[in-house]
């Protein structure tokens, strides 16, 4: 990059967690450099934030182990023209936004023809498949961790690693404020239908923002809403929906289902619908962070292929799989898995987790809050930045 050129940057975000994390990053590169340009991958915040997408966002999101190898042709001619747009367009550094199979095989690639590559959240070597920290240290020059649990294994095999937080602890109030999310609910859809009178229970459902999820986890998570209804005299159920794709989705499964509940699908922030909530029932992943930053009582829920979850019996390594728990090393919040995931089951727990001790439950949240507020975006901007002057010395 010579002095007066405008800073290049490589971004790949796989799906809309990746792509809120990326575009934070980019909003606060371009706070010391508003010119840059920026090509690669990602959603409607990096788009928001100057991207010049080069293909679909949706076409990474693919989930599971099996899932995977339908989707392997198009991925790898994917992989295949990102590679030779960044070599015969080379950024100054190449950032890729989670995905790590897509994503560290593209900076690899890049880093053997001289770019800089970070990688912004670590890949779950904590979790499983350890020895990919080899693969890692080939593929980038820096990794962003955004839990505190990870700079350990990073130190053991001495990887540049930096701790920065996360940018949704950075984003929601330590304090949260139920009836002004309820309010903002209302002005946001400019809808009466979403106006909560005070004596209704509202229940937030995510069941995911990738299309199989949707398809895996929202009848189950109906069929739980109609039994915890019964336990209230009124009962709202709101559904954010993570694009307009998925929002379709959504109303064609509503339909489908022929429910008789109060249900609205929104096009509302995720925390905003959660804040609002009593209670939340979630598909596992950035969402039961999301749930547990909003300080809400949650239950969260995941399925896989029946030959997924086999091979990871096999290979997870911690005692839990949501990000709260897994933070807070204990059972904060409720987790349940293939055959557990059953509308009797998860109305038990939902009701269990509204009755319990909810300040106690919130100051446990309050805690892991606090570790993770680190001022994220700035962190890793400084970082990237602090990467690509050592490269120019």
């Amino acid at each position: 990059m010579s002095k007066n050129a405008p800073l290049k940057i490589g971004i790949i975000a796989g799906e809309a967690s990746g792509d809120v994390l990326g575009a934070g990053l980019l909003k606060a590169l371009k706070v010391k450099h508003p010119d840059c340009e920026v090509s690669g991958i990602g959603g409607k915040y990096l788009i928001a934030q100057g991207l010049h997408s080069i293909v679909d966002m949706n076409e990474l999101s693919v989930m599971g182990l099996v899932e995977v190898l339908k989707h392997l042709p198009r991925l790898l001619s994917i992989r295949k023209q990102v590679i030779e747009h960044f070599i015969q367009n080379p950024p100054d550094v190449f950032i890729g936004v989670d995905a790590p199979d897509f994503n560290l095989r593209i900076a690899s690639a890049l880093k053997e023809n001289g770019v800089k590559t970070v990688h912004y959240v670590s890949p779950t070597i904590w979790a499983w498949r350890e020895s990919r920290i080899h693969k890692i240290a080939k593929a980038t020059n820096l990794v962003l961790g955004i839990f505190p649990f990870e700079q350990s294994i990073y130190e053991k095999y001495k990887v540049p690693y930096t701790y920065v937080g996360h940018t949704l602890a950075d984003e929601i109030p330590l304090y949260v404020d139920r009836q002004g999310a309820r309010s903002t609910l209302a002005r946001y859809t400019q809808s009466k239908a979403f106006h909560v009178e005070a004596d209704t229970h509202v229940l937030a459902i995510l069941p995911g923002s990738r299309a199989r999820e949707i398809e895996s986890m929202l009848p189950v998570f109906l069929e739980t809403a109609k039994l915890y209804s019964a336990h209230f005299k009124a009962l709202k159920v709101f559904i954010p929906a993570a694009n307009k794709a998925r929002h379709q989705q959504i109303l064609d499964l509503l339909k489908a289902q022929h429910s008789r509940l109060d249900v609205h699908v929104t096009d509302a922030p995720a925390r905003d619908v959660m804040i609002a909530s009593d209670a939340v029932l979630l598909t596992s992943g950035t969402a039961s962070l999301e749930a547990m930053l909003c300080k809400r009582p949650m239950v969260v829920a995941y399925r896989m292929s029946g030959l997924t979850y086999k091979i990871m019996q096999y290979l997870y390594k911690p005692d839990y799989f949501s990000l709260p728990n897994i933070l807070a090393e204990e059972a904060l919040v409720p987790e349940l898995l293939q055959e557990e995931v059953n509308p009797a089951n998860m109305c038990a727990h939902l009701l269990e987790q509204i009755e319990r001790d909810q300040n106690k439950l919130s100051q446990a949240y309050f805690e892991q809050h606090l570790r993770l507020r680190q001022h994220a975006n700035e962190k890793a901007a400084d970082a990237v930045l602090a990467l690509i002057e050592d490269t120019k010395c």
